[in-house]
């Protein structure tokens, strides 16, 4: 085995992409790779200083939604350029949006699956950021993204994951195995 520092590599980090809306009400977007489910309806994000952090001081709301395959150069842009620095940024990206059905903030068209969020709490908040757990109002999934017994099919969303070791994004896989049912063998 090789040792290594200390290091935020927890495998694997999703690519999530939160939707606010700028003072002005213009659709913004950033990349956040630390999240995740905090609870059974909720989940946590850590952010940083950003024109997003910004946004949710005004609104509370927001969407969360699943980087993939097709969307990577824009995923990409949106976590390494700044609304505050380009305030064209969300047009280089080419999404459209509309408005979330549950929240006051942007659903953007080009991604598979968005959760609707509103912010239950904040904590350690500085002037570098906060870490918030949110609540999950509701989730919206593109029907051509639904299995043939009506729920998101994963498989089909092509998500990718942030690999923080080799600064890339990899592909998630088919499925290997069934949850809750494969251990049973071993009993």
């Amino acid at each position: 085995m090789k040792n290594f520092k200390s290091n935020a590599w927890l495998l694997p980090q999703p690519v999530l992409i939160i939707g606010t809306y700028n003072e002005d009400g213009t659709p913004n977007a950033m990349n956040a790779a630390w999240g995740g489910q905090w609870d059974y309806h909720e989940l946590f994000i850590s952010l940083g200083s950003h024109a997003t952090t910004e946004n949710l001081k005004r609104n509370p709301e927001f969407t969360v939604a699943f980087a993939t395959v097709d969307s990577l150069p824009a995923a990409d842009f949106v976590g390494i350029v700044s609304a505050k620095k380009d305030p064209d940024k969300m047009k280089k990206t080419g999404w459209s949006s509309e408005k979330g059905e549950t929240v006051d903030a942007p659903v953007f068209s080009c991604f598979p699956m968005t959760m609707e969020c509103r912010i239950k709490e904040k904590l350690y908040e500085s002037e570098s950021g906060f870490y918030m757990v949110a609540e999950i109002l509701n989730i919206q999934c593109d029907e051509k993204y639904l299995g043939a017994d009506g729920r998101p099919d994963v498989e089909k969303m092509h998500l990718i994951t942030f690999d923080p070791i080799n600064n890339s994004y990899i592909e998630l896989g088919s499925r290997v195995g069934s949850a809750f049912r494969d251990g049973l063998q071993l009993k």
